[in-house]
């Protein structure tokens, strides 16, 4: 099964594919976007983002994840992603990143609350999960916008580091 494109007011959410590579890591491989994330090391090589990027198709048609590319949709260049890297029983664990230049702008709200009505109405989801480093008070907002509700606080194992972290889950 071909993975579509999603579109919502403002974006494009697509497959990603080899010619993203250059683009993810420069992006992705900001030291802040590591600092904010627990799974984007520092730094972050172009090879690295082909190898990601070579996951993609398998996860999706095994659905075990989803991962998409987010566009504007005035310009086909990536500025982030937003996935379910674990996808499981009709549950997803939301993640999402996005270039320093496009913060602010509501647009991981918009991409996150894409992704969920498309898994929702097609790939049958009926979960959602999210765990956000605590400091990171720009995912808390968008979790918060997105009204999943907080479980609450817990310790989690960060590149090989205990951080603090909160959790949440809900019906979509």
């Amino acid at each position: 099964m071909k993975q579509p494109n999603i579109e919502t007011q403002r974006l494009i959410l697509r497959p990603f594919c080899h010619n993203d590579a250059e683009r993810v890591a420069v992006l992705a491989g900001e030291k802040i976007i590591s600092d904010m994330t627990a799974s984007i090391p520092h730094p972050y090589e172009s090879s690295m983002a082909i190898d990601w990027i070579n996951t993609h198709k398998s996860q999706y048609e095994q659905r075990t994840a989803v991962v998409y590319a987010i566009t504007m949709k005035d310009d086909s260049r990536i500025i982030g992603a937003v996935s379910f890297p674990q996808f499981k029983n009709g549950e997803g664990t939301i993640g999402y990143w996005l270039g320093v230049p496009f913060w602010g702008q509501g647009i991981a709200y918009e991409a996150a609350k894409g992704l969920i009505a498309h898994c929702k109405a097609n790939l049958g989801l009926k979960t959602v999960h999210a765990v956000h480093l605590t400091e990171n008070v720009r995912s808390q907002s968008v979790i918060e916008k997105l009204r999943i509700p907080l479980v609450g606080n817990e310790t989690h194992e960060v590149r090989g580091g205990m951080c603090p972290v909160r959790v949440y889950r809900g019906p979509v």
